[in-house]
């Protein structure tokens, strides 16, 4: 098990395309959707643009990349200061267990409270129960159930 202490998390730059996505796409597998090349392409774009408000990490373990996390910055209309969204949360199925994912979210969070957000929130599977036990130690559930329709 990789201690996820000794891991170092970096903000995503241009030269970490390789690593980043076999990890986005075990993102993908783990989820059991498919997202486009070409989708994946605008994503990592926005993640390295600074206009975004798109961010994204990346833990890694020596010169291996065992981990990402995305975060989007949005307007609240219940606080005059930003809502942060982790959107995406993923670690190596090989490098679980080492509190790699509670590094990266803990990140977030200190992004977050650097930029004067009030909230971090994000949204996991039903039946992603290993995680939620992660989650369920560091954040409160909203109670809230999304409602979606596809356009």
């Amino acid at each position: 098990m990789i201690d996820g202490t000794k891991t170092s998390l970096l903000p995503l730059r241009a030269q970490d395309r390789g690593a980043w996505t076999p990890l986005w796409e075990g993102y993908q597998a783990f989820y059991e959707v498919a997202i486009a090349p070409a989708v994946s392409d605008v994503t990592w774009g926005r993640l390295l643009d600074p206009e975004e408000p798109m961010n994204g990490l990346l833990a890694w373990d020596g010169d291996t990349a065992i981990g990402l996390v995305h975060f989007i910055w949005h307007r609240s209309t219940w606080t005059p200061g930003d809502y942060c969204y982790l959107q995406d949360l993923f670690v190596d199925p090989a490098a679980r267990g080492g509190g790699i994912g509670r590094r990266l979210i803990e990140a977030v969070y200190a992004a977050a409270a650097e930029r004067g957000c009030s909230r971090v929130h994000w949204l996991t599977h039903e039946t992603n129960v290993d995680a939620m036990l992660l989650y369920d130690r560091i954040a409160q559930r909203s109670g809230f159930v999304q409602y979606r329709k596809l356009l």
